[in-house]
């Protein structure tokens, strides 16, 4: 018999070996998914063996377990000790990896919680090929936390984008993150034929709907303007998301031109600023279409978690579709896929901050992760950053060219000094 040691050992030979950046799945026998699946052509790892209970510790209260082990054998291993795992789902052949994964409850959830509440600490398989021992309180306590209900984490949302991206097959990708421990991605494609199409013009809510429905038929119409009704979530502020509300906005107001008219004449009168000076609070609007190279989209998701609180997040792949173009303002680099992060909200601070507080944080991220962002919105670069960003002589030639006498502004007078 192996020991869990050596088995760990062959798993990270067998990764090393695969080529750098594969995907892999597990190989299972069973499974306690109810949601079918497309298969996927990719490597598949096998980790059946996975499966021992290591030790029960009665004095302890602790039994250490493989992540294959089921309910069943970890059942049996504890009563041989006088003892039971404070929650055991009810199918024998729910795995403990699996319950952890997979949010595993039963009758004595009431006073112990869900499976993964009674977890003390766990090796974990990462997309990057390594096994971290996680806890509540080590430097992987953000994964120890973002394992439970996970995507399993955004290492792998990013991966399957990946994934996705080179397998081709599908016309729509893209994703809502919800919070640190929930992301969906969806995959659109155009059908001659459906069951049904919902309806997210009026009473019901599109984003809502990610979280309730694997899968929707909405027309090509329809689809095309889904985040249009709600102004993707931020419809909530303006109160139309609240039913009644809704009903009195109508069907005909629902749209992103009656909020951004509320919004003008919100800005000319000032009534959420006096509602913020009312309550002692400073309010920085942070409104960013940030594009990160693919491979640094889990650390700029992270940053955002950590230093901007801002959620739903809406997630979109970006891919040239011409090697040989290259737009000289926005230099996206055509040999990788970016993923746009846009984040619509206000932050605010008890205490004054310098303008531009959050902004500018999320301007330094975005230049040390390679990425760009969109220039619609509030910008607090010095001219150097700008300029190392956008190209100036790219952009010098243009107006040398075609203004000449620069009746049309500069590009950062007008997008950061607001001139």
């Amino acid at each position: 018999m192996s020991t869990y040691a050596e088995k760990k050992d062959r798993l990270q030979a067998e990764l090393a070996a695969a080529p750098p950046g594969m995907g892999f799945g597990l190989a299972k026998t069973t499974s306690n998914l109810f949601r079918d699946r497309a298969p996927k052509a990719q490597p598949r790892i096998d980790l059946k063996h996975f499966d021992g209970v290591l030790n029960v510790d009665r004095k302890a209260g602790v039994v250490e377990a493989e992540g294959m082990t089921t309910f069943f054998d970890l059942a049996d291993a504890t009563l041989a000790e006088g003892a039971v795992p404070c929650v055991v789902p009810q199918l024998k052949s729910i795995t403990l990896g699996g319950a952890v994964a997979g949010v595993g409850i039963e009758a004595s959830s009431f006073r112990f919680g869900l499976v993964h509440d009674t977890i003390a600490e766990m090796d974990v398989l990462t997309g990057d090929n390594r096994i971290l021992r996680c806890t509540p309180d080590n430097e992987h306590r953000d994964l120890f936390y973002g394992f439970p209900n996970s995507y399993g984490n955004a290492a792998a949302c990013f991966a399957d984008v990946a994934r996705l991206c080179a397998e081709g097959g599908i016309h729509f990708l893209d994703g809502v993150v919800f919070s640190p421990t929930e992301i969906y991605l969806t995959r659109g494609r155009f059908t001659d034929i459906a069951p049904y199409t919902s309806d997210y013009t009026f009473e019901e809510i599109y984003y809502r709907s990610i979280r309730e429905r694997p899968t929707d038929y909405l027309t090509a119409r329809d689809f095309l303007w889904r985040w249009d009704t709600d102004w993707f979530w931020c419809s909530k502020n303006v109160g139309a998301q609240h039913p009644l509300i809704r009903r009195l906005f109508g069907r005909e107001r629902l749209n992103s031109i009656t909020y951004q008219r509320i919004m003008r004449w919100n800005t000319r009168w000032g009534l959420t600023r006096l509602r913020d000076r009312l309550r002692g609070v400073h309010p920085e609007s942070v409104i960013q279409d940030i594009d990160i190279p693919l491979e640094n989209a889990s650390d700029f998701l992270a940053f955002l978690h950590a230093d901007v609180g801002l959620l739903p997040i809406w997630l979109c792949p970006i891919r040239a579709p011409d090697p040989d173009s290259r737009f000289t303002l926005y230099p996206l680099d055509p040999a990788k896929i970016y993923v746009n992060f846009g984040f619509w909200d206000v932050v605010s601070h008890r205490e004054p901050r310098p303008a531009g507080y959050v902004n500018r944080k999320i301007e330094r991220k975005t230049r040390e992760l390679g990425g760009i962002k969109s220039l619609y919105s509030d910008s607090y670069f010095t001219e150097e950053e700008f300029w190392s960003a956008y190209d100036r002589p790219a952009y010098t030639a243009l107006k040398q060219k075609y203004d000449p006498q620069g009746v049309l502004g500069d590009l950062y007078a007008k997008c950061v000094l607001k001139r």
